[in-house]
């Protein structure tokens, strides 16, 4: 079996050395970089199951690496390590596509769980729609998970990073009824510690896009369960 791959982008050598040892010794293959350049060629040099990034970086930030990732690539998972206190940098990390975030300085066994959680939370594997062309669909919804075009119909619609990722979800799980903490989990981070309302805040914001013009509604809500996206009721 092959051993699961993960990119690690610290500028600090000690921290960087002792998360490649402790990623080695629980099996994992592990690559690393300690500037936000070094790391962009990295990640383009292979395909990674995981990446572990650091927020302050010298010359690339590890938000404006994010944003470069997230534009090409919206399914290799990345674990943000973060400032204490640096709130703006956690949400603008979520709010880009980040899966999840730890602050410094943190337990080794916990950023070990959360990269377990993470790694589980991937598709099993592309969906025979993702393969023709990279596109998701449902009923006249159309996903390329490639360039991020979102199309109903004949219109093609907006989406921010988050509403995206959001619909991306549903969809990759539609006719199945998802639970307020699975969506909350999969697109904010299971410690995601905004507003307990930010489930139903943007899935309002989605449906209110996807159905501008449209008669026939894709989201739906599962009374005391959460939301599910089918093509009719």
């Amino acid at each position: 079996m092959n051993k699961e791959s993960v990119l690690i982008v610290e500028d600090e050598e000690k921290i960087l050395r002792l998360l490649e040892l402790e990623l080695e010794i629980e099996g994992y293959q592990v690559g690393k970089a300690m500037d936000g350049k070094e790391a962009l060629e990295a990640y383009q040099s292979r395909k990674w199951d995981l990446i572990l990034l650091d927020v302050m970086l010298p010359g690339i930030s590890g938000i404006e690496l994010l944003r470069k990732i997230r534009t090409k690539n919206t399914i290799t998972p990345v674990i943000l390590l973060t400032a204490k206190g640096s709130v703006e940098d956690k949400v603008s990390g979520l709010d880009l596509g980040a899966n999840d975030y730890i602050t410094k300085p943190f337990q080794i066994e916990e950023l070990l769980a959360r990269i377990r959680a993470v790694l589980r939370m991937r598709p099993a594997a592309p969906s025979m729609e993702a393969e023709i062309g990279g596109w998701l669909n449902t009923a006249d919804l159309k996903v390329n998970v490639k360039t991020r075009e979102v199309i109903r119909g004949d219109s093609h619609i907006e989406l921010t990073p988050k509403e995206y990722d959001l619909l991306l979800y549903l969809l990759k799980n539609k006719r199945q009824v998802l639970s307020r903490d699975q969506i909350l989990g999969a697109v904010w981070g299971y410690d995601f510690q905004g507003e307990t309302n930010v489930v139903d805040v943007y899935i309002r914001y989605v449906r209110k896009k996807l159905e501008h013009g449209f008669e026939t509604p894709l989201i739906h809500t599962v009374r005391g369960v959460g939301y599910v996206m089918k093509e009719a009721k």
